[in-house]
Parts: structure tokens; C-alpha cells; sequence
């Protein structure tokens, strides 16, 4: 461990999806600046590519590699062109997550339901997976899962969401436990409300902020970089001893 600098991340390479804008955004732009070069994901790679762009001008190291988690196929490619281009993966932060229905669960349907598994549990695991066994040919790595409060307690109207982040702090306390004998750290950060396009349908309400808001005790959403500090000390070596953890940054909201 550096003491001087625990949480450096010099000759690192890192992948962060979901990148190309929000909490994704902010995570890959502290990761480079610690010195990590870092693989910016998401869809659509026009938008990963500007991120990454940005990053190089203002001195870090980017690349972009596009990449849907809820396809399988896409995920293997993704992984055999970091593996030819890098030949290493240190961190892995799953972030990019879907959540295409906002109602009550009894009405959800079939393809809401498909597409939100398909995204945040399947591509949760399997995008680990497949990083997990590049991380242990390299002796090591770290991963964070990005769940989210409603793991804990229900969101309202966000049943099925909610469920899948449920598993995803289920997913990581498995995989922490399978993989800490290869050096492998898994941990999770839950995220409360935070200002966001994804979730826009709540932090730009005025009736479910008002709704919300008695319940935070720091009375206000999160800014996406107050969520990426968590996952900094995760990936870095200033978390060494630390894996199967759950961090929650809510404001406070779970005391209750």
C-alpha cells in the first residue's frame, strides 16, 4: 500500500459502465484522476467516446469501448477487446442499470420486467464474472456493484427495480465470499436519491421530493460525485480489508 497516497490507482485499468453520463460519470472521472486509465462503457459510443475525450484533455487516461450489458454477446466481446487491448483488469464498477417501469407491481408487465432482470442481474453478474477471471490471472482486482437504497426498502412504484437491486447486494456478498481467495474485493454502494438524469422522474418531482424529503435527514438529493468517493475508496487500496460491504450514501434516509 502507498501510504503516502492509499487511494492511488497509477497502472491500473478500470472499467466503469454506465459511464458516458450521471454517477457513472462522475466514478470514471475520480478513478482517472488517481491515475487509473479508465474504460469508459455504456450503449452508445458516441457518448462513451466524449467522456473519454474529456478525460484526455484534462490530463487522465480513457478509452471507449460500447457495450449493452443486457447482451450477452456484447459482454464477451467487450471483455476479448480489453483483454487484447490491455491484457489486464484491475476494477471493475457496475453502474449502467435499467428501470423502464415506474408503477404499481401488479401491473407490471412481461418486457419490464424481462428488461430490468436482464440488465441488473444478469448483466451484473455476468459482466463480474467474466472480469472476475481476468482479475485472478492478474493475482487480483477489485469490483463494485452500484445498488441502490430500494434494495433495502422498497421504493415505491418500483417493485420490480427493486427486487433486482435486492439481489444485486445479494450478488455481492456471494461473489466477495467465492472470489477473496484470489484476491478479489466485491463490495457495493447503495445510493440514495441523487440528481441524475436516470432518476429524474424523482428528484425533478415536486409531490415525491416533498414526499421524500422528511425522511433524509441532510434534507436534500446527492450530487453524483458524492456517490463516486465511495466507490474510490472501494477500488483503492485504502479498502484492502474490505469486501462483501455494502456503504450506503442516503443522506441518511435508512436510519428511518
Amino acid at each position: 500500500m502507498n501510504l503516502d497516497n492509499p487511494f492511488d490507482l497509477s497502472g491500473k485499468v478500470a472499467l466503469v459502465t454506465g459511464a458516458s453520463r450521471g454517477i457513472g460519470e462522475s466514478i470514471a472521472r475520480m478513478i482517472a484522476k488517481q491515475g487509473a486509465h479508465v474504460i469508459i462503457s455504456s450503449r452508445k459510443i458516441e457518448d462513451c467516446q466524449k467522456v473519454a475525450d474529456s478525460i484526455n484533455e484534462d490530463g487522465g487516461n480513457a478509452s471507449a469501448i460500447a457495450c449493452h450489458i443486457g447482451d450477452m454477446a456484447q459482454i464477451e466481446n467487450l471483455f476479448s477487446e480489453i483483454q487484447e487491448k490491455h491484457g489486464q483488469l484491475n476494477i471493475l464498477v457496475n453502474n449502467a442499470a435499467t428501470n423502464p417501469y415506474f408503477g404499481h407491481i401488479l401491473d407490471t408487465d412481461l418486457a419490464a420486467y424481462q428488461k430490468t432482470v436482464d440488465v441488473n442481474i444478469r448483466g451484473y453478474f455476468f459482466m463480474s464474472a467474466a472480469a472476475g477471471k481476468i482479475m485472478r490471472s492478474n493475482g487480483g482486482g477489485a469490483i463494485v456493484n452500484i445498488a441502490s437504497i430500494n434494495g433495502v426498502v422498497p421504493g415505491a412504484f418500483q417493485g420490480i427495480y427493486s427486487i433486482t437491486k435486492a439481489a444485486v447486494i445479494s450478488m455481492t456478498k456471494a461473489f466477495a465470499k467465492e472470489c477473496a481467495n484470489s484476491n478479489i474485493r466485491v463490495n457495493a454502494v447503495l445510493p440514495g436519491a441523487t440528481d441524475t438524469k436516470f432518476a429524474a422522474a424523482l428528484v425533478k418531482n415536486d409531490a415525491i421530493l416533498q414526499q421524500l424529503m422528511p425522511h433524509v435527514p441532510m434534507q436534500r438529493v446527492a450530487e453524483p460525485d458524492e456517490i463516486a468517493g465511495s466507490v474510490l475508496y472501494l477500488v483503492s487500496d485504502a479498502a484492502s480489508y474490505t469486501t462483501g460491504s455494502c456503504i450506503t450514501v442516503d443522506g441518511g434516509y435508512l436510519i428511518g
